[in-house]
C-alpha cells in the first residue's frame, strides 16, 4: 500500500478521524502539524474536522558524525529529549551534542518565527490535540512533541499519521491517549518508500498551508 501523495494520505487520514469526531472521541479538536511534511498532511485533517491548524516545530538531533542518525529531538525551550540506547551504542555522550543542539535549536526558533509571523502559539488547555506527521518512522520527534503538549495540559493527545512503524505505532502509545496510523508495515524501512510522491516541502509551502487556514 502506497500513498500517492501526502494529500491523498491526509485525505484517508482524515476519514478516519471523521468516524471518531462522530464518535464523541475528538471534543473541540486543534490539529498540530510537524513540518515541514506534516502540514500537508495536516491541512486536509483540519478541514475535515472543521479544527485550527497550526504548526508545532520539533527538531531532530543527529549524532555528530552522521547527522541522519537521529539520536533525539527538541520542542520548544525544553530540554533535548535523548534517546539512551542509540547514544549507548554509538558511544556518545551527551557533552559531544551541544554544538549540534546548538545548532538544531537556532533553526527551530527560526521556523517558528517564520511559521508564526508574531502570532501567538495556540493555548491547548482543555482541548483535543491532534499531533499530525506524514509518517512515523523511529517516532523520536513525535516523542517529543507529545510530551511538549502534554505538558501545556490539554484534555485529549492523539497522534495521527498515515504510516508508521510498527515499534514507533507502539512506543507513541505510552505518548498518546490514542494513536491513529492507518498502515503499520512490518518491513517499514523508511517513510518515503511509503509514498508515490514524496517531495520535500519548503517554508513557502508550509506559510501557505497555514495561511488557507487563518
Amino acid at each position: 500500500m502506497r500513498f500517492r501523495d501526502r494529500r491523498q494520505a491526509g485525505g484517508e487520514l482524515a476519514e478516519t478521524l471523521r468516524v471518531r469526531q462522530r464518535e464523541g472521541a475528538l471534543p473541540d479538536p486543534l490539529v498540530l502539524a510537524l513540518p515541514r511534511g506534516g502540514v500537508a498532511v495536516a491541512r486536509e485533517v483540519a478541514e475535515a474536522l472543521d479544527a485550527p491548524l497550526d504548526v508545532l516545530v520539533v527538531r531532530k538531533i543527529g549524532a555528530p558524525f552522521q547527522e541522519e542518525f537521529g539520536v533525539g529531538a527538541m520542542a520548544g525551550d525544553e530540554v533535548p529529549l535523548l534517546d539512551e540506547d542509540a547514544m549507548r551504542h554509538l558511544g556518545l555522550r551527551e557533552a559531544a551534542l551541544g554544538p549540534v543542539i546548538e545548532r538544531e535549536r537556532a533553526e527551530l526558533r527560526r521556523r517558528e518565527a517564520l511559521y508564526r509571523q508574531g502570532r501567538p502559539a495556540p493555548d491547548l488547555r482543555g482541548r483535543t490535540v491532534i499531533v499530525v506527521d506524514d509518517g512515523l518512522a523511529t517516532g523520536s520527534t513525535a516523542r517529543a512533541a507529545l510530551r511538549f503538549v502534554r505538558r501545556q495540559a490539554p484534555e485529549r493527545v492523539v497522534l495521527a499519521a498515515p504510516v508508521c512503524s510498527p515499534e514507533a505505532a507502539e512506543l507513541m502509545r505510552a505518548e498518546a491517549d490514542e494513536v491513529i496510523c492507518l498502515h503499520q508495515p512490518a518491513a517499514f524501512m523508511a517513510v518515503g518508500l511509503w509514498y508515490e510522491n514524496f517531495d520535500q516541502l519548503t517554508d513557502r509551502d508550509v506559510l501557505e498551508a497555514l495561511h488557507a487556514q487563518l
